[in-house]
């Protein structure tokens, strides 16, 4: 295990739910969401889609940090060496201390054990400390669609960033 202070990265477990599902309520923010604020009740975190073997999960001091869900961007055979960031969130108290960074390089080395030579992700234009991040973990912008979402009065372009693994 990790130092107390460093990131404990491990996939998720079922007992997660209840506490990813408040983390991600309280991670929402018109930065990265394309969707309004969740309002109860609230759907479950885990779905049919996305269950716990989907994300991994970063603590920090014993306590859930931080999130990231993998997964396929579609389901064509002839995209299956692809898989894509389709979630990622870290607590408000825990930015600034690695977990984001910690995330990514563990969601990147799941997807090569899962034989995947792409990693991508969508991210807001907006979202300049994401994009930050992205881009010293060797994502590079492959595509922009300018004004894909119409958010709070103005419209703001969906980023399309990818990586080899």
């Amino acid at each position: 295990m990790p130092e107390p202070h460093e990131p404990y990265i491990r996939t998720a477990l079922p007992d997660d739910e209840d506490e990813l599902g408040r983390l991600d309520r309280a991670a929402w923010s018109p930065l990265h969401a394309v969707s309004p604020p969740p309002r109860p009740p609230y759907e479950p975190f885990f779905t049919e889609r996305f269950g716990p073997r989907d994300h991994l999960v970063a603590e920090l001091d014993g306590r859930i940090a931080g999130y990231v869900r993998l997964g396929f961007p579609t389901s064509l055979p002839s995209n299956a060496h692809v898989r894509q960031i389709q979630g990622l969130a870290v607590a408000a108290e825990a930015r600034g201390r690695g977990v984001g960074r910690a995330l990514l390089r563990a969601v990147a080395e799941v997807a090569r054990r899962q034989g995947a030579l792409r990693l991508t992700l969508r991210v807001l234009g907006h979202n300049t400390p994401a994009r930050r991040l992205y881009e010293s973990e060797g994502f590079v912008v492959e595509g922009v669609q300018p004004g894909e979402f119409h958010l709070d009065g103005e419209y703001v372009d969906d980023v399309l960033m990818g990586r080899r693994l």
